[in-house]
């Protein structure tokens, strides 16, 4: 099975001290794991974008698959602490099997039940 690809998006604001430590610890994080699509996004400069997100601590990642949040908080400023969080989140997209082969599951059932 194919990793699925996430979005990891981390909110952060260009006073933060925090986050400009913060922007180096995410560039590795790309470079770690360069096959989700990364965004940084600066609330005050995107807050259309941002909307009603209330971002209380900084750095806050939010990581989705398919538009479905998977996690979305402040985290410590440490790659290893980013990348065991990615690697959680990524197990339990895992663990749900995908429309096909739900389908595929389902047409097994049957075909056992007529057995």
């Amino acid at each position: 099975m194919s990793t699925p690809i996430l979005d990891i998006v981390c909110l952060c604001a260009d006073w933060c001290g925090t986050c400009r430590d913060y922007k180096a610890t995410f560039a590795a994080l790309q470079q770690a794991l360069p096959t989700h699509r990364y965004r940084w996004i600066d609330i005050e400069d995107e807050a259309d974008l941002v909307g009603d997100i209330d971002v209380e601590t900084f750095p806050t990642l939010l990581l989705a698959h398919r538009g479905r949040v998977l996690f979305a908080g402040p985290v410590l400023p440490r790659l290893g602490d980013a990348q065991r969080l990615i690697e959680v989140q990524l197990s339990q997209v895992d663990m749900a099997p995908s429309a096909d082969q739900f389908a595929a599951f389902n047409t097994l059932a049957a075909q056992l039940r007529k057995a």
